[in-house]
């Protein structure tokens, strides 16, 4: 948490120019229906795990801590060296929002740099029932009621690239 507040605090450095767009919105104090913090800090770290740690010329900041070692140590022992991210938010700290926001982070930037290998615009939700599926259609960006639209979470001038979005 400290390592993104500092990075938060310098202005979300070494990310695209996409990410750094989503994050001001995402952060803009003057935004009528603001994102929680706790929803903010979620996106943001798996951003920056993403985006900032991902890189090859990364260097560890304050703590010294390389968060690549630890990610690839841990995927190597439990995801078959898949690698994976999980973000642990509790109950009614909204988890929904949180992953509207990176689908809109992830297919932005795919449909933006279409090479570019760390993002993807196709996404599959499992879900432990058919009530669940049904209240996460707000995660379909064609959807009439969708948080995209509900919580304003892409600026006007980045939906198109949204749409592109495939979300099953």
């Amino acid at each position: 948490r400290q390592e993104v507040g500092i990075w938060r605090q310098r202005g979300y450095q070494r990310v695209s120019p996409i990410s750094r767009k989503l994050l001001n919105h995402w952060s803009d104090p003057d935004r009528e229906n603001r994102i929680l913090f706790a929803q903010r800090e979620a996106a943001e770290t798996a951003i920056f795990l993403a985006e900032v740690v991902g890189r090859r010329d990364y260097t560890p900041s304050l703590s010294g801590v390389d968060w690549r070692d630890i990610l690839t140590e841990a995927n190597d022992t439990h995801n078959a060296r898949l690698p994976r991210v999980a973000l642990k938010l509790a109950t009614g700290t909204g988890k929904t929002v949180v992953m509207a926001m990176l689908i809109a982070w992830q297919t932005i930037n795919k449909v933006a740099s279409a090479r570019d290998a760390r993002f993807s615009k196709r996404f599959l939700v499992i879900t432990p029932g058919i009530t669940i599926r049904d209240r996460l259609r707000v995660l379909q960006p064609s959807a009439d009621e969708n948080y995209y639209l509900e919580r304003d979470l892409v600026p006007q001038e980045l939906w198109p690239m949204l749409l592109e979005a495939q979300v099953v």
